[in-house]
C-alpha cells in the first residue's frame, strides 16, 4: 500500500487505556511498536496462554507491545479485581507485560478498544466477533488493524509470530 493510503487508515493510536494501576496511558505512545491485545482471565482454560504471552514479549520485547486486557463477560472467569488481577498474574506467571484495567467487551459500556477492534467502520478492515477469553489483536506500528487471531491460536504458534516477525 502506498504511503498516503496508509496514512488514511483508521489508527488506534488516537485511543487510551487504562493501566491496571490507574494510570491513563495513550496508545500513540507504542507508535513503531506493533500490539497485540489479549483479552485475558484468571479463571479460564486458556489461562495457561499466560505463559507462552510472557515467551512471546521476552522474545520480541523490542517490537511488540502485548496490552493483556481483562474482562469478565466470558463465563464470569475474572472476578477478581485489579489488585487480585495482578497479583495472579504476576506470582502465578511472572507477567512483566502491561496489563490494563478490567474492561467490557460484550457488556455495556464496551471498551473504546473494543469498539475499534471489532468494527469495520472504526478499523477499516472487518468486523470480528470476541466469543470468549484469550483471543488476540494484531496492530501495526503505525496502529492499524493486522489480524484476529481466536482462543484457540497459541501466542507462541508459528502463525502469530510470522505476523509479528513482518
Amino acid at each position: 500500500m502506498s504511503q498516503s493510503i496508509l496514512a488514511q487508515m483508521p489508527s488506534i493510536h488516537n485511543l487510551s487505556i487504562t493501566d491496571i494501576d490507574g494510570k491513563t496511558i495513550s496508545l500513540s505512545r507504542f507508535k513503531g511498536k506493533k500490539i497485540l491485545f489479549v483479552n485475558v482471565a484468571s479463571e479460564c482454560g486458556y489461562t495457561t496462554q499466560y505463559t507462552d504471552l510472557q515467551q512471546l514479549n521476552e522474545k520480541f520485547k523490542d517490537k511488540l507491545v502485548i496490552i493483556g486486557m481483562p474482562c469478565n463477560d466470558f463465563g464470569g472467569q475474572e472476578p477478581g479485581n485489579e489488585a487480585k488481577i495482578k497479583q495472579f498474574c504476576s506470582s502465578k506467571y511472572h507477567v512483566t507485560f502491561m496489563m490494563a484495567s478490567k474492561v467490557n467487551i460484550k457488556s455495556n459500556p464496551i471498551s473504546p478498544v473494543y469498539e475499534w477492534l471489532t468494527q469495520k467502520k472504526l478499523n477499516g478492515k472487518e468486523d470480528s466477533d470476541v466469543n470468549w477469553n484469550f483471543n488476540k489483536y494484531l496492530i501495526d506500528e503505525e496502529g492499524h488493524y493486522i489480524a484476529h487471531y481466536r482462543s484457540g491460536v497459541k501466542p507462541m504458534s508459528e502463525e502469530l509470530i510470522s505476523a509479528i516477525s513482518k
